[in-house]
């Protein structure tokens, strides 16, 4: 993550409006999400033989070279739209969309 000082105090809206989308693609687990979210909505992990197969070629070879590892979104439900994992994703990897 980069020295930016992130807020968290955005983080008032209420939840189930909108949630995070992740762009296998282009993610390559920084973590950098995982970190900043005050809700616990990621978390970062190897991915499965099967989903590995399901990325581009590209993406394969980019997730070989960062241990395997992307974010996943594991509780969109928690999401408060307050956009700080936007903001420190490296890769632009994260969008929000209606829920």
């Amino acid at each position: 993550m980069s020295a930016k000082v992130l807020d968290s105090s955005n983080c008032k809206a209420e939840p189930q409006q909108l949630k995070p989308l992740i762009n296998q693609a282009k993610c390559e687990g920084a973590s950098d999400c995982l970190k900043v979210c005050p809700y616990n909505v990621f978390e970062v992990r190897k991915l499965a033989a099967v989903e590995r197969k399901e990325l581009p070629l590209t993406a394969r070879l980019k997730v070989a070279v960062h241990g395997g590892k992307q974010a996943f979104v594991i509780h969109p439900e928690a999401c408060h739209s307050c956009g700080l994992c936007i903001q420190a994703c490296p890769e632009k990897a994260i969008r929000l969309i209606k829920f």
